[in-house]
Order: structure tokens, then sequence, then C-alpha cells
């Protein structure tokens, strides 16, 4: 019994670390995007405001491919969280079900693909994210039945956006957090980040879903956008680069929110 004990909390421990790690690497990659959008609104910027160009931003620092490294290795520990959410279940008493398992495996396999192309970037082999958006769809459109494909894809990638919008609106998040012998002022400053930073995120999310579903029905898959080519497309609404200037403040936001995760999250 004592090993079984022993095993559980150790198989704990390291599910608590990895995830804090992976969620402080995400909020680091969406305040560097959101910074660098900033300065896109104001004409200021010639990096993407992608993971590319963030990672551009943090090989410029000192020990900059050091830190490319560290980037991807928290984004490894964000995959292994998700998994061991999908094998043994989530924290929570709704954790183990099926559709909660099927996210965490969605989600794992998405971070395992973000962590290689960071490391694939540290070696110079990464492209834009723009250029993979497009060559993704080309590929994809030129399947059987690639059209139809495509079309769901991108409507799933809006409906998940408009699903992450509603979820902060509705403060969802709240559940995830042990705040409650945390003081009022942080627990209305968090819950003001995740409000603000997930309307933002799902906006964004919402719009490449959009730009994808477009690319399908045109049958065309430049009309499909990467994180930097969506953003650059808010300054070609009526408010002009305030638009832009909004949603990336909002991200710099959700970045401050993971950090706030990776501090306070049920694991």
């Amino acid at each position: 019994m004592p090993r079984i004990e022993e095993h559980t909390s150790g198989g704990s421990r390291f599910r608590e670390v990895t995830a804090r790690c992976g969620l402080t690497t995400r909020g680091v990659l969406y305040v560097l995007v959101g910074v660098l959008a900033v300065r896109i609104a104001f004409g200021g910027s010639g990096k993407e405001a992608d993971r590319q160009g963030a990672l551009q931003e943090l090989g410029e620092k000192p020990f900059g491919v050091v830190l490319i490294w560290a980037v991807g290795l928290g984004l490894v520990c964000m995959a292994l969280w998700r998994l061991s959410e999908a094998v043994f279940g989530a924290a929570g008493p709704e954790g183990g079900k099926p559709l909660k398992r099927l996210s965490s495996t969605g989600r794992c396999a998405f971070y395992a693909v973000v962590a290689y192309s960071v490391f694939a970037f540290s070696v110079g082999g990464g492209r834009s994210g723009d250029e993979q958006s497009r060559d993704v769809t080309a590929k994809a459109l030129g399947l059987p039945a690639g059209q139809w494909l495509v079309g769901a894809a991108g409507l799933g990638i809006g409906i998940a956006g408009v699903a992450i919008a509603v979820q902060a609106a509705r403060r969802s998040f709240r559940k995830h957090l042990a705040m409650a012998e945390v003081a009022a002022p942080w627990r209305k400053l968090v819950g003001f980040l995740g409000v603000a930073g997930g309307l933002a995120r799902g906006t964004v999310f919402a719009a490449v879903g959009g730009f994808v579903l477009y690319a399908a029905l045109r049958y065309d898959p430049a009309q499909a956008k990467g994180l930097d080519d969506t953003l650059r497309s808010f300054t070609l609404a009526s408010a002009g680069p305030w638009l832009l200037v909004a949603v990336s403040v909002g991200l710099v936001l959700f970045g401050l929110f993971s950090w706030a995760m990776a501090r306070w999250r049920k694991v």
C-alpha cells in the first residue's frame, strides 16, 4: 500500500510540474505575440505577430537559443500534462468523462506539434505560420473530399473560437482555480484577465476559422491565413488599427492570465 501511495504522489507531482511549466510557457508566447501585434498596429515591427515572430524576438535576447529551447521544453510539458489528463482524467469530478479525455488528447497532439515546430525553428527549419497554413490547406484541398474536410476544419476552429469567448464571458475558468483563500482584489484581477484575454483569444480563433472556411468555399488555399495575417486583417476594419490594438492587448492579458493559471490552476 505505501508503494501505491508513493507512486500516486509522484504522479500528482509530475502532473503539477508539467502543468505549471506549460501554462507559464503559453503565457510567454501570448504576451510576446500580443506585443508584436501592437507594434504592427502602429507600424513599428518587421516581425510577424505569431509564434515564429515571438521566437525571433527571444532569439535576439542574450542566451536566445537557450530561451527558445526552454519554450520548446515548456510546450513539451504542456503536451505531457494534457496526455496525463487523457490517460488518468483531468482534475475535478467530471475530469474522467470520455469527452474530457478526448479533448485532452486533442490538446496533447496540438502542443506536441507546436513543440516540434519550436525545436525545428531552433535549428533553422521553421516557417511562418501563414506559410504553414496555406501549405496545409493546399494539401488538404488536394485530398478526396478535401474541400469538405477543409470546410469542416474551418467551421470547427470557428466554433471553438466562439466557445472560448462564451466560456470567458461566463467566467467558466473560475471552477479550475484554487483561489478561495486569495484576497478579493487578486480574484477580481484574475477574473478580469480571464474574461478580457479569453474574449480576445476567442475572437482570433473565430477569425482564423472563418478564413479557412472561406478558403474551402473558394477552393483557394491562398485565402487561408495564419495568426499573423489574421491579426493584420483586423486593420482593414472600419476601426482601423484600433481594433488590432484592442485584440493585441487582449492577447497580452491572456498571457498574464496564463501565468495566473500557472499559479492557481487545479491540476
